[in-house]
């Protein structure tokens, strides 16, 4: 019987997982701002959900930059048209969390954002808006054993 080494088996089974860097689609670089009524979103994540890929994910940083990473850091994302959620809550205790954004941006269906990727870009834009809302906390109080929901 013929023994494959440890090291040897441990790399097949990772590339198993992890797949060839050459299959599925294109993944094209991808960066760009996010603003909420025009002025840059200085927290959370960019989330663009193709459907029949992997998702790109990318932070935003304090001037509302991002750039999208799919499997590699900074490599893109595929090109189409796709759903986006921005996430951008923060967890300030087990009980408090606060909203950076409208929650519906939280979710890539509710939010109603797409965006178009047609090629290498630096300049991808993602408008948000408040409609008359701002950052708030959101508080969860435990009652009788159950969770509730409250915020402002």
């Amino acid at each position: 019987m013929r023994r494959i080494p440890f090291a040897g088996a441990l790399a097949a089974a990772l590339f198993a997982l992890t797949g060839c860097g050459d299959s599925g689609p294109k993944v094209v670089p991808v960066s760009g701002t996010v603003t909420i009524d025009g002025k840059p979103l200085a927290y959370g994540f960019v989330q663009v959900m193709p459907a029949d890929w992997r998702p790109a994910t990318g932070k935003i940083g304090p001037d509302g930059r991002f750039t999208l990473t799919t499997m590699k850091e900074g490599d893109g994302c595929v090109a189409g048209t796709h759903p986006v959620a921005i996430l951008a809550s923060e967890s300030l205790s087990p009980e408090t969390t606060k909203w950076h954004a409208p929650k519906k941006y939280a979710d890539a269906v509710e939010s109603k954002l797409t965006v178009t990727v047609s090629g290498p870009t630096d300049d991808l834009k993602i408008e948000l808006k408040w409609n008359g809302g701002k950052p708030f906390v959101e508080k969860y109080q435990k009652e009788g054993g159950t969770e509730h929901m409250g915020g402002k």
